[in-house]
């Protein structure tokens, strides 16, 4: 059975590795423009596609048969070619976010006001699910009745959903609202999966509201495609493994801790066991300026380190699958916690002070540890998702760490 995805400009893609983990049939990718689209469904050599922007669409008129679902919807990501050569289209984004809102929304939607950013493809999408659930849908858009500059008039909504590409790799950092304009928001999802955590949803996080990324979006409408391509169910336990599997590899690990903790360290012998990359933030800022640490010190004093040091953190932090060892000092900065965390998880390295490294390094070669480390201590601790006891051998706290990520 050959399967794929069809698209215009597919770029790095999931799917393949999201589709060899359901099933053994061969999926690969396939760039068309538009003007190959129509031959390529009704002649190429395929038995299931799934079809991205900006084809869901196009590929409606080609169906002999749609199902209820991308009736309603009016988009197509989902094509069969049975036996006798007919072609069946499907919608299963639908079933994807529905899986998403389960998870993230269980309570009853009924009369609870949803608002949903934008009105492309996945907004139909995500707009068709809510209202089947019985909430009150409202669709914003720059020039729209509800816009983006009136929605004080829905400062009672229930549900956020973010349609739009903003905040989406490699523009992070981006968000159409402020959350705290929705004191009555009960949950926030946004359909974009890289980086793993929006700008909108780190806010989200930050207003203590449960909140979800469209990582299991994207794997259940993977799973239902499946399905349909196979003739048969799918356990929902896959769905589980699977999402788990690929967060696990999308997210980087971090490294913060205090100057000589042993970042370098145990960030290559991590790099070495998981087969990851290995980004020193150190070595990558004085490669971007062109001269060492000590001397942007000399030069440009503290300030113009750390600035440049947020510099990079901010486009290390947009990488996926990275392991990452930061500087002892990125924690002073505030703004960095956010770049960081977007799409990692980060370990603090816990060192007794007597143990820490100091040559080579400005800051701590000749100050006072301890008093450094009583400023630093509760800025490590706001950062860290898990803190780590590095006083013993390397090899135990990288066990402890790959423990902490299963």
């Amino acid at each position: 059975m050959r399967c794929g995805l069809l698209g215009e400009k597919l770029g790095h893609s999931y799917s393949p590795q999201i589709h060899a983990e359901l099933a053994d049939y061969e999926y690969l990718l396939y760039e068309k423009a538009p003007e190959e689209v129509e031959e390529f469904v009704l002649r190429g050599d395929w038995h299931g596609l799934n079809v991205t922007i900006p084809y869901k669409k196009t590929v409606v008129p080609f169906c002999d048969e749609l199902s209820e679902t991308a009736e309603v919807v009016g988009s197509v990501n989902t094509l069969l070619r049975r036996e006798d050569g007919t072609i069946f289209g499907d919608n299963t984004d639908a079933f994807g976010f529905e899986t998403l809102l389960r998870r993230t929304f269980p309570a009853d939607l009924s009369g609870k006001k949803a608002l949903v950013l934008g009105t492309g493809g996945a907004s139909v999408t995500v707009c068709a699910v809510l209202r089947k659930h019985g909430a009150d849908v409202i669709s914003v858009s720059r020039s729209g009745e509800n816009n983006y500059g009136n929605l004080e008039r829905h400062a009672d909504v229930s549900l956020l959903v973010n349609t739009t590409p903003l905040g989406m790799y490699p523009n992070n950092g981006t968000k159409a609202v402020d959350l705290a304009a929705f004191p009555t928001l009960e949950a926030v999802l946004d359909v974009v999966y890289n980086p793993a955590r929006t700008a909108l949803l780190l806010q989200a996080e930050e207003l203590g509201i449960p909140c979800a990324g469209g990582l299991t979006m994207l794997v259940a409408q993977a799973k239902r495609s499946a399905e349909i391509f196979l003739g048969r169910e799918l356990p929902d336990s896959e769905l589980v493994r699977i999402t788990k599997l690929l967060s696990q590899t999308m997210q980087n690990i971090i490294l913060i801790g205090m100057p000589g903790s042993g970042k370098s360290c145990i960030a290559n012998l991590l790099a070495d066991r998981l087969g990851r990359p290995c980004m020193e933030a150190d070595a990558e800022l004085e490669k971007a300026a062109g001269k060492s640490i000590p001397e942007i010190f000399e030069q440009e004093g503290e300030a113009g380190f750390r600035a440049r040091e947020t510099e990079i953190l901010a486009a290390l932090g947009k990488l996926s699958g990275i392991v990452l060892s930061t500087g002892g000092g990125c924690v002073t900065r505030p703004e960095n916690y956010p770049l960081l965390h977007q799409n990692g998880t980060i370990f603090r390295l816990d060192r007794e002070l007597d143990h820490l490294a100091r040559e080579g390094r400005p800051l701590s070669r000749n100050a006072d540890l301890k008093q450094m480390f009583a400023v630093r201590d509760p800025l490590y601790e706001r950062f860290a998702d898990y803190t780590v006891d590095n006083n013993g051998e390397p090899e135990q706290t990288v066990q402890t760490i790959l423990e902490v990520l299963q």
